[in-house]
């Protein structure tokens, strides 16, 4: 555990790992390090500071080569808004009119905040997409004038500052600030330039329970082929074991996963 923590401490801006995966590359680090200890001398102790000192490198050693070929697998190219709306929406893209506006009543309406985190939600517990909001289903760039009526400062920080208070309240602190927000100026035939809302969805290394409110029970959501539906109890817990199998072990396989996705940089 120590030399795992320190590991994560020498590399904490070069790789990003849960403490369950340091574990085991420290483990697994720390098996190598004994092993060169013995190869250069049989008789050895366990705890000289040769040995630790082997241990500790090894350990750091294989914490530095995960976060190289995660990295390396992370690598994605970046896509304007104009080519994701032009390319039209799939399992890995979706548009929203609105993010809390009803565009039959004209009125601002909690059903449509549910839709945006129901789908981010979907985007997270599958292999991550993009969300774009102020574009209508047929591609059709709205702008986000709309929702910034319903704001007290009717601007794109006040709507992006609501969006990330919305998706915290949602999912949590840790799996809201694996979610990028953008807002993006787009060509419009009849307006010049509309912004648009961009929210950038990587796959999630653990599942992801959206909270619709305090009392209500929490509710699992997955991407299937272009849309997000809601997964029983019974077809979660199946979902979640073959997704994110228990054991110290798998979970760095999870991580791996995740981290070979394809996904949209933010």
């Amino acid at each position: 555990m120590v030399f795992g923590t320190v590991a994560r401490w020498v590399l904490r801006r070069r790789a990003r790992l849960s403490f369950t995966t340091s574990m085991v590359l420290s483990i697994l680090g720390s098996a190598v390090g004994l092993f060169i200890a013995g190869a250069v001398d049989p008789d050895i102790r366990l705890w000289s500071a040769l040995t630790v000192l082997l241990c500790l490198l090894s350990s750091i050693g294989a914490v530095a080569t995960y976060g190289v070929i995660a990295a390396r697998f992370q690598r994605s190219y970046h896509v304007d808004v104009t080519e994701l709306i032009a390319a039209g929406e799939s399992d890995r893209v979706e548009f929203k009119s609105t993010a809390r506006v009803n565009m039959h009543t004209g009125e601002k309406d909690a059903r449509m905040e549910h839709v945006i985190v129901k789908t981010v939600s979907g985007f997270l517990n599958a292999g991550g997409g993009t969300l774009l909001v102020g574009v209508d289903d047929d591609g059709k760039p709205l702008g986000l004038d709309r929702d910034y009526a319903t704001m007290k400062v009717p601007d794109a920080d006040r709507f992006e500052l609501w969006l990330r208070d919305l998706f915290s309240a949602s999912f949590g602190q840790n799996a809201a600030a694996a979610i990028g927000v953008a807002i993006e100026d787009v060509p419009a035939d009849d307006a010049g330039q509309l912004p648009v809302c961009r929210i950038s969805c990587s796959p999630s290394t653990r599942p992801v329970y959206l909270r619709p409110g305090k009392k209500a029970d929490p509710e699992f959501w997955v991407r299937s082929g272009n849309s997000t539906r809601q997964l029983t109890v019974d077809e979660a817990a199946d979902y979640i074991m073959g997704r994110w199998p228990l054991g110290a072990g798998s979970a760095i396989a999870a991580q791996v996963r995740a981290a070979v996705r394809f996904s949209i940089d933010r």
